[in-house]
């Protein structure tokens, strides 16, 4: 992957978010669906800039975790406990109140835009005129050594090109935390190594707290933060 500029990430930051990061924190936070405990009284804090993993085999509550801090969560489902960003409770907001940014295991990108508009669809509708959003659309494809890909169809992209456009429509929408749900299990081992440089990288440079989720080792010490296992956190 391309060098990165941190000046210039910095200048697609949240417009209302803390004058200081704060990190994600979860308090006594329990997760049950229907009458199971996926886990119970989970504590952690993960600090601005960190990347920490949650690893475990599939079906144990991972990605319920995710869902539940993002707001998303089914109905089959029960809360206790607290999601906050620093001393503010997230608990009872709704999604689109969280600002919380979420990678998956797909792209996302929708096939009728353009990468342009595409990445226009992550911009806080704050950001006012058309001039103000395509310089932030044209920095960010810069800083990911796409500069000259607004226009193009994202059908004629490769799969890196297309997971770095996902990205950054992320980063644009200005999130105050980063939720990664195994993004880089679809990939080659050799374009997963730099994808995942890619990210973390960005995610350090904007002091994102992150969570990543994930069954694979090599993902998860590659972050240098902490590590749960949810097998652990179960018993």
């Amino acid at each position: 992957m391309p060098g990165d500029n941190k000046n210039k990430l910095n200048t697609y930051h949240r417009a209302d978010a803390p004058r200081h990061p704060v990190p994600l924190v979860l308090k006594e936070f329990s997760l049950k669906l229907r009458e199971k405990f996926l886990f119970s009284n989970l504590n952690l804090i993960i600090k601005p800039g960190e990347i920490a993993t949650l690893m475990g085999p599939s079906g144990c509550g991972k990605s319920s975790l995710l869902a539940a801090i993002s707001g998303t969560l089914s109905s089959e489902f029960s809360i206790s406990g607290n999601i906050c960003l620093g001393d503010f409770d997230l608990t009872p907001l709704p999604p689109e109140q969280r600002h919380i940014g979420m990678l998956f295991q797909e792209d996302l990108l929708f096939p009728h835009m353009s990468v342009g508009e595409n990445l226009s669809f992550g911009i806080p509708p704050s950001v006012k005129g058309r001039k103000a959003r395509a310089q932030l659309i044209n920095q960010a494809l810069e800083d990911a050594g796409l500069p000259d890909f607004s226009n193009r169809d994202p059908a004629t992209l490769s799969g890196g090109q297309r997971a770095r456009i996902a990205v950054l429509r992320t980063l644009l929408s200005q999130p105050t935390a980063l939720l990664l749900d195994e993004p880089f299990s679809r990939l080659d081992v050799a374009l997963r190594e730099r994808f995942r440089a890619f990210v973390f990288r960005h995610a350090k440079a904007h002091q994102l707290p992150t969570l990543l989720v994930t069954h694979d080792p090599d993902d998860a010490s590659s972050t240098e933060g902490t590590v749960l296992n949810m097998v652990d956190i179960n018993n």
